[in-house]
């Protein structure tokens, strides 16, 4: 079978499932604008392609994102067309179409079954975008308007969209119903037999820390430092965590770009922006345990998690992060905020901890209580790994249960 994978930064959600389908066989492509000249990864054959220079043009505000997904549908077309003049003709499209690259790929292959990744439908009332009163400055009868505009490129794919997949049932249920019955929920998959526990562990970066077990360490976790995943609820509780705990060493991970929300004000970062608000509370012996270690390669991410005596996890009602599924993988203790998707893998006192995003006197009295109860954390982090290899696992639930559903679709097909 040939497949043809279409995604901004691929591999992205295909890591795992694209390198599985060129072993067993089948000739895989991946168009994408992630690299500059063609190659081969784990079997899969990588083309990219360019956007094109355009002139700056006077648009709506609300049609900016709409003009951006045109123009990458726009450029993935013609190096699609250029790709079946090549002879090249895909049976199936796995493609990620939040960037709009997939909007117009049934007119180059109308035979070919197109799944869509579904990462997250918008929805006007959604629960994150009003989520935090701080931050919500908009008018909400036009953030209902610009959101309906948002949400164009979605309608653009599935009227020939033959299938979805989400990760999450928080995110399948976005979706309107005329297409959340095409979607199978199922999670990308964590490795689990990579990401687990380890007694001897120890983390080194230079310069920064060198921790192992008998240290007591607090975790946290971003791709970037920012209110949606709760950077500020977490710096302000610092100042009391930090003095409740005098031997505690607190590490921070994550960038100072922005993934999702609104951008800081120019010039700023949010991870700036918070630390500078607390700092004055913060005495210099205990910012010397305050330790931000910025984006970390995978390997060393893992030991932070195995070396992690309590990790904190906090996000907006919005996508849940791989990290948090890693650092339960690895069998931590972990105290996160009872938002719906982090309740989709987090019983209260079962697999880990849950408190009010914005109570950050909760935070700090659960991690406390944490730290000072071995047993507990032992059992939480253990029923946390165990939810993670009987629901999660990569090799014997998600990726079977993957090529079951691309079976689906194939066996489905118009001959």
């Amino acid at each position: 079978m040939k497949i043809l994978f279409i995604h901004q930064n691929f591999p992205g959600q295909y890591k795992h499932l694209a390198p599985l389908l060129a072993s067993r066989g089948h000739q895989c492509v991946a168009l994408t604008l992630k690299v500059d000249k063609p190659s081969t990864w784990k079997g899969v054959r990588i083309l990219p392609y360019k956007l094109p220079k355009r002139d700056g043009q006077n648009l709506h505000p609300w049609l900016v994102d709409l003009d951006t997904k045109v123009t990458r549908g726009d450029a993935c077309y013609r190096a699609a067309r250029q790709l079946r003049e090549k002879g090249f003709q895909p049976d199936l499209i796995l493609a990620h179409p939040g960037w709009g690259e997939s909007m117009f790929l049934r007119d180059v292959w109308p035979k070919a079954r197109l799944a869509m990744y579904c990462e997250l439908y918008h929805l006007a009332d959604d629960a994150h975008l009003n989520f935090d009163p701080e931050f919500d400055t908009s008018d909400r009868g036009l953030q209902a308007l610009r959101i309906r505009l948002k949400n164009v490129n979605n309608h653009l794919h599935f009227p020939f969209a033959d299938a979805g997949i989400s990760p999450t049932r928080f995110q399948a249920d976005t979706f309107p119903a005329e297409f959340r019955d095409k979607i199978t929920v199922s999670h990308d998959g964590i490795d689990t037999l990579n990401a687990g526990p380890m007694a001897d562990v120890r983390l080194v970066i230079d310069g920064q820390v060198d921790v192992t077990r008998d240290d007591e360490v607090i975790t946290f976790v971003n791709r970037n430092l920012e209110p949606y995943r709760g950077y500020h609820i977490f710096m302000r509780a610092l100042p009391r965590l930090l003095r409740e705990r005098p031997n505690a060493k607190v590490l921070i991970v994550g960038g100072d770009e922005v993934s999702y929300g609104a951008a800081p004000p120019k010039g700023q970062t949010w991870k700036q922006i918070f630390l500078d608000e607390v700092r004055d509370q913060i005495p210099d012996e205990d910012f010397d345990r305050l330790h931000f270690l910025g984006r970390i390669p995978y390997d060393q991410f893992l030991r932070l998690l195995q070396v992690s005596r309590v990790h904190v996890y906090l996000t907006y009602p919005f996508v849940l992060s791989w990290s948090l599924m890693e650092a339960m993988s690895c069998g931590a203790a972990i105290v996160a905020s009872g938002t719906e998707p982090v309740r989709e893998v987090i019983r209260h006192d079962e697999t880990g901890r849950l408190v009010d995003f914005f109570d950050g006197e909760a935070l700090v009295d659960e991690v406390c209580a944490l730290l000072d109860d071995e047993a507990a954390r032992r059992r939480l982090g253990a029923a946390a790994r165990q939810m993670m290899r009987d629901k999660y696992d990569l090799h014997t639930i998600c990726l079977p249960r993957q090529l079951q559903w691309l079976s689906g679709i194939m066996d489905n097909a118009p001959v």
